[in-house]
């Protein structure tokens, strides 16, 4: 059996459990490519999820540990399964693991080939991880769920994490009037991504800055999305990540509220790559560890303040 270095975890539990250690090289099925993972990046509370120990969204059934995690990558076509018209082996590739397989902390990683595009030619595999679920994230925020239009007021919960990074730059390129919530060193930074107006948490109620927002999108849950709905125009839809959004507010206020996990999509990951190499979307990296480090990564998830993904360089 060919074997690898990956990152795995033999029992549930958060970083303290991920070691890393020589695994089982996988083999495409049918449908699938084999990818020379050469970067990947990893995302907060994915240890959490119980599709992470599971075959299933839900949690439910058996454990399939150990696990690899990490579900984003940028790497090279190794070898294709039956069926597989595309990528071809040598291509240069980044895409989105499903979340019940095992990830691309590791050498290689065997998906979908329909969960994998082109790379952006422009950025470097440490760059292009930090892109599909981040990215992907936010594109199916704005573009399938909200609909955004130019034009349009949108304010984003959280403008300098790993996804909120992405949505303030692509609503912005989408052309929206972009607000956004930030703490105090990250306001410049918050800015130069896009927003026209960013608003200290910490010292600021986003309410007193801004109305009738068509759109907002929630990265941070709690407190601050229940008070998300007083700036919403009737007609308007919040789209929170943390979790569900309180259907007897949206009601009351004359809106919608969604909740959603991302999917693999190829043609969504193609036109991220399109804004990636035209210029209108930047790859945001807070830092970049070897594998071997890949446990340090989810402890700065869990503790550490950060500004866009913390990326796991697998191999030159």
């Amino acid at each position: 059996m060919d074997t690898m270095r990956a990152v795995r975890a033999h029992r549930r539990g958060g970083p303290e459990q991920l070691v890393y250690e020589e695994a089982p090289r996988p083999e495409p099925g049918a449908g699938e490519v084999l990818v020379a993972v050469k970067a990947a990046s990893v995302t907060p509370h994915e240890l959490t999820w119980g599709a992470t120990w599971t075959h299933n969204m839900d949690g439910s059934g058996p454990e399939r540990t150990p696990i690899i995690p990490s579900h984003e990558f940028s790497g090279v076509v190794a070898a294709t399964g039956e069926g597989v018209d595309g990528p071809g082996v040598g291509e240069a590739v980044y895409g989105l693991v499903p979340f019940t397989r095992d990830g691309a902390a590791a050498e290689y990683v065997a998906l979908p080939a329909t969960a994998v595009a082109t790379k952006p030619a422009t950025v470097d595999h440490d760059h292009a991880a930090a892109l599909p679920l981040a990215a992907l994230t936010a594109w199916q925020a704005l573009v399938d769920h909200a609909d955004l239009q130019a034009g349009q007021r949108v304010l984003v919960q959280g403008g300098a994490g790993g996804v909120g990074s992405y949505v303030v730059q692509l609503a912005a390129g989408l052309g929206a009037q972009v607000s956004a919530t930030a703490g105090a060193d990250d306001l410049d930074f918050v800015r130069g991504l896009g927003a026209e107006q960013v608003i200290d948490y910490a010292h600021d109620r986003f309410e007193d800055h801004v109305r009738d927002a068509d759109v907002v999108v929630d990265l941070v849950g709690g407190a601050t999305q229940s008070r998300s709905w007083s700036v919403l125009r009737p007609g308007g839809v919040l789209v929170s990540l943390p979790g569900p959004p309180d259907q007897q507010e949206a009601a009351r206020h004359d809106a919608r509220g969604v909740f959603f996990v991302v999917e693999p999509d190829r043609n969504a990951l193609r036109s991220i790559a399109e804004r990636v190499d035209g210029g209108q979307l930047t790859p945001v990296l807070d830092r970049v560890l070897p594998l071997a480090e890949t446990r340090a990564g989810y402890e700065v998830l869990e503790t550490g303040k950060r500004r866009g993904k913390v990326v796991i360089h697998v191999a030159d």
